[in-house]
């Protein structure tokens, strides 16, 4: 599909899935590189945009692994409302562990520079962040990110896991808004 319509919104296809793809090989063997030989990482998947992310980079790891979901948010609509709020903690041990937060996109950086502080108080050894997508005109925070699927303009998108009041996650490809 080139077009769909979610809610009152019109979007165009911006990301064919096989572009996603070919992201997702990239973000998995930078991964793998870098944790070859080292303890078990444990990825932390954010909920609810990341899981498609998560578990396409999950299937091509090499490397042990294990995952855990959380779950933050900060947006409603199409903007952001600049307050993250921790809707689901966490049950693992982060103490001592590698750490690989998994987030479906960072635009403004506030969202995940907060998630980062929130899991540093847990003392893991180290954290690193994995991004499917990065608008860098968009963010206002400092932001250091380890693994980066693709940067994009900063349009409002929809699919591969990202919605829009809770629908469109569904799809295969990434659609920007239009109208």
């Amino acid at each position: 599909m080139d077009k769909i319509k979610v809610r009152d919104k019109e979007f165009k296809k911006a990301i064919p899935c096989e572009d996603i793809q070919q992201a997702i090989k990239k973000v998995a063997e930078k991964i793998n590189r870098d944790f070859e030989g080292k303890e078990t990482p444990l990825f932390l998947s954010i909920l609810n945009g990341a899981f498609m992310f998560t578990a396409d980079v999950f299937k091509e790891l090499t490397i042990s692994s294990e995952v855990s979901f959380v779950k933050f948010s900060s947006y409603r609509g199409t903007a952001t409302s600049g307050k993250v709020k921790e809707l689901i903690g966490l049950n693992e041990d982060l103490t001592g562990r590698h750490v690989i937060i998994m987030e479906d996109i960072v635009d403004t950086g506030l969202t995940i520079n907060n998630v980062v502080r929130q899991i540093k108080t847990y003392n893991p050894k180290d954290v690193k962040i994995a991004t499917m997508l990065f608008k860098p005109d968009a963010c206002v925070e400092e932001v250091s990110l380890d693994y980066v699927g693709m940067e994009i303009p900063n349009e409002f998108i929809v699919g591969y896991g990202l919605d829009y009041d809770g629908l469109g996650r569904n799809y295969k490809d990434i659609y920007k808004v239009v109208s």
